[in-house]
């Protein structure tokens, strides 16, 4: 794994608590380094600071995604929604505020490996066995191959992250049906313990930028339906 951090004791003690967890740690102290050694030597799952010397964790983010589908998390002390917001935009899977756990942060990296499934890349898949029962799910323009892991919109194949892709399962399995934002987190983070919900509304998003602003539905107070 990555980690990109500037505080040189934070970078020194969470590497050495991942290291204990079982992670191979490269790090970095600032953003240009860090997309360097990425680019060099893609890891199977990044962590990057927000406030970084050289290049800030939104931009560089923003640069993996645009080769890579590895799982990407972000740390920062910044806890306005609008940082938040702006770090998941840019390309993030997650984003921790400090101070964190160490174990939290275990938890949210590994889920986001199970997310991506082996060998990440632009259009990783998610792991098959969390595929739907049937074949192919449609609703309306949107034809989803949950055994070859295709979606399509007419006759153009989308382009999709692991988490993009796991949420168009979910949704596309139960057409019509409403899944609260918990059932999300549930299902596609593995955040039985709970999360943030704002991963979800800002994923769902960028997933509606791909499938049809107008083909997923937000229902107030509830969470969000496709529509058949």
């Amino acid at each position: 794994m990555l980690l990109v951090e500037d505080d040189a004791v934070l970078r020194e003690a969470t590497g050495m608590a991942l290291e204990r967890h079982g992670f191979r740690v490269r790090t970095a102290a600032d953003g240009l380094t860090g997309l360097e050694m990425f680019r060099a030597r893609p890891p199977d799952v990044a962590v990057l600071d927000v406030m970084l010397p050289e290049l800030d964790g939104v931009s560089l983010v923003r640069r993996i995604r645009e080769t890579s589908g590895v799982p990407a998390l972000m740390i920062s002390a910044r806890t306005d929604p609008i940082d938040v917001v702006q770090g998941l935009e840019a390309g993030a899977d997650d984003y921790l505020t400090k101070p964190y756990d160490t174990a939290v942060l275990v938890a949210r990296m590994r889920a986001a490996l199970r997310r991506a499934g082996p060998g990440a890349g632009p259009t990783a898949a998610a792991p098959a066995e969390q595929a739907a029962p049937e074949r192919l799910l449609r609703a309306g323009d949107l034809t989803v191959d949950a055994r070859s892991l295709e979606v399509r919109r007419g006759d153009r194949q989308l382009d999709l992250t692991p988490t993009e892709l796991k949420l168009v399962l979910e949704f596309a399995a139960e057409p019509g049906v409403v899944l609260s934002r918990s059932t999300l987190l549930e299902r596609v983070w593995d955040y039985s313990w709970g999360g943030d919900s704002r991963v979800v509304d800002v994923h769902v998003q960028r997933l509606r930028a791909k499938v049809g602003h107008n083909r997923i539905e937000t229902v107030r107070g509830f969470g969000y339906k496709l529509r058949p």
